[in-house]
């Protein structure tokens, strides 16, 4: 089954989103964006599967390469990240201690994101720029204290990031990791919006990242030590989940940091992020321009 695939953009100066077709783009926004001016308030309303029925057979109303890709939800409440969450993962830090009894968590700002087909920034700081493909899920219904049981009922769509790191200043500091998350567009997310409507989607479904062409992390959502619906729950009991809320699901082990000697993302690298169903998320690396 394929699923409809949405997508944010901009184009001559405009932003707006569509629904990938037959190579083009079905500009729904120009259609439907007075009421619902991006896709967060699409999904809030719970049109996502109606406009994707209503725009199916529609002609492009341009090539998709005659846009610019930007990030799924352009504005979400929260990008809440996870951390350490495949089985391998957690081995490499080599601290002799088990898997966590909760999930590691941090925060995000969109701005440290970027689009499909758009260069990862390696900042003037640190050459330390890393990869790590990750599974996005996006959330569709609010909800607080939310069960297991009812998790996946809170889902509206799937995407993928690659959640770039500069890793020596994650450790600048004892406790966080907020510093080397969020240099400005070092990772990405998309390229696609996929609606969310079987838990099939998620469940067990192989996750890899290639870097030049090279598969540098592979593994499958069934290994994850903290599942979807587990990580909903989770995070729902501190805080609200709202629509548009962007989850980033952890990483498999890898990453360029865990090579030895560390291998570093550098100008001219292409990166791949790929899933069953979700697409191909593909970005290059630039040096920053001051």
């Amino acid at each position: 089954m394929t699923h409809p695939r949405f997508l944010s953009f901009s184009r001559n100066g405009r932003h707006g989103y569509g629904l990938a077709v037959d190579g083009g783009v079905v500009d729904l926004s120009a259609r439907h964006g007075a009421t619902w001016p991006t896709l967060r308030e699409v999904i809030e309303a719970g049109r996502l599967v109606q406009l994707a029925e209503e725009a199916r057979s529609s002609k492009p109303d341009f090539a998709l390469d005659d846009i610019r890709f930007e990030i799924p939800i352009p504005a979400p409440e929260k990008i809440i990240c996870v951390g350490v969450n495949f089985p391998d993962r957690n081995e490499e830090y080599k601290d002799g201690q088990a898997a966590p009894s909760n999930p590691s968590l941090f925060i995000r700002f969109p701005r440290s994101f970027t689009g499909h087909e758009q260069p990862l920034i390696r900042p003037p700081e640190s050459p330390q720029l890393d990869y790590e493909g990750e599974i996005v899920i996006v959330i569709g219904k609010a909800g607080r204290r939310i069960a297991e049981a009812d998790a996946f009922s809170h889902i509206a769509a799937l995407s993928l990031c690659n959640e770039g790191t500069i890793r020596d200043w994650v450790r600048h500091a004892k406790f966080n990791v907020t510093q080397g998350k969020n240099f400005d567009r070092t990772g990405s997310i998309g390229p696609w919006l996929i609606p969310f409507t079987d838990a099939a989607q998620l469940e067990d479904i192989e996750l890899k990242t290639r870097v030049n062409g090279e598969v540098r992390q592979s593994d499958r959502t069934s290994r994850m030590i903290f599942s979807f619906r587990k990580i909903i729950n989770y995070i729902s009991t501190f805080t609200t989940l709202v629509p548009g809320d962007v989850i980033v699901t952890g990483t498999p082990t890898g990453a360029g940091a865990r090579f030895d000697p560390p291998i570093w993302l550098k100008p001219g690298d292409v990166v791949e992020v790929e899933a069953d169903g979700l697409g191909i998320l593909k970005n290059t690396i630039a040096d920053e321009v001051l």
